[in-house]
């Protein structure tokens, strides 16, 4: 599967799910999304950070629920019938993704993207691949593969996602 990366961003138009945290909009490449649910009881893991949640049995596969609106201090963490969790699939893993709502589905260019501040924003800006504005509205595309497999979530070995980057 060929998933976005700031360097393989082209101007062919791409899709992208936008989602809410808080009261700043971001998208992530379509293409690494499985599917959009409920939120659903987890079982916790002991000394685990707080933003994970714990992790749930999606249909045989064990995987780790990651609620970036506590890991990145933004929006309010309720867990109610109207909590979204998009289940990506990153480098052969499935994990969930804890989000304040699911927007829509947007196609962009290459040439749509303004590069990303320095500050500002949630998440660290080598994981953002640009801004793009839809609607009058600034959308902050996220670089979900980099984020996801980074240290700073540790939800991959570290040897193995430097292995799966090259």
């Amino acid at each position: 599967m060929d998933q976005s990366s700031p360097s393989s961003f082209t101007n062919e138009l791409q899709e992208f799910l936008t989602f809410s945290l808080g009261d700043e909009h971001y998208a992530i490449d379509i293409l690494t999304v499985k599917e959009i649910r409920g939120y659903e009881s987890v079982t916790k893991i002991a000394n685990a950070p707080p933003f994970i949640k714990g992790v749930i049995n999606l249909r045989g596969d064990i995987v780790p629920i990651v609620d970036l609106r506590i890991k990145f201090n933004v929006g309010q963490a309720t867990y109610d019938e109207f909590t979204i969790v998009i289940v990506l699939h990153i480098r052969n893993r499935i994990v969930g993704m804890v989000v304040d709502g699911v927007s829509d589905v947007v196609g962009l260019k290459k040439e749509q993207l303004r590069p990303p501040p320095d500050f500002g924003v949630a998440f660290n800006s080598r994981y953002l691949l640009g801004l793009a504005s839809v609607n009058e509205q600034m959308i902050i595309l996220v670089d979900i593969n980099e984020l996801i497999s980074s240290d700073e979530l540790g939800l991959f070995d570290t040897a193995e996602a430097t292995a799966t980057r090259t």
